[in-house]
């Protein structure tokens, strides 16, 4: 045999491996935590109440952002993010400002920067009757 195929690894060597070895660890847990966040609800659900605000806002990266009233006190707002490529949400949600609606949501278990503030994101927007016409229908 020869000498060089029984040579030892240097210590630089084994120290790329290593490297190498925990940098392919570290973007695979990397990306399976994005996949994970991505991918992976936490609920899903449907809301109704007053849409007071929808905007869009940040300094480097621009989310669409609202906030519904959920009663009359101002503790029952749900803030909520639209994640940018919604377009026929974010249309609906800018032409029912100020009515009463419905949304569909889906909750994540955190948020990245570029996707919103909120961990919920509107998946569907219907228009509702408010309550409070069929609470002054009943009454009379």
């Amino acid at each position: 045999m020869e000498a060089s195929s029984l040579a030892k690894p240097t210590f630089m060597q084994k120290v790329k491996k290593f490297f190498f070895r925990f940098l392919l660890l570290f973007l695979l847990l990397i990306g399976s935590y994005i996949a994970f966040i991505y991918y992976v609800p936490y609920s899903t659900g449907v809301r109704s109440g007053e849409l007071i605000k929808f905007s869009k806002r940040g300094v480097l990266f621009k989310t669409w952002e609202g906030e519904m009233s959920q009663g009359i006190s101002g503790a029952q707002i749900f803030s909520f993010s639209v994640a940018s490529g919604q377009n026929d949400v974010i249309q609906n949600l800018e032409n029912l400002q100020g009515n009463y609606v419905k949304l569909a949501y889906q909750e994540r278990y955190r948020t990245f920067f570029w996707w919103g503030d909120s961990t919920y994101f509107i998946t569907r927007v219907e228009e509702d009757a408010t309550p409070y016409m069929r609470v002054k229908e009943t009454i009379r």
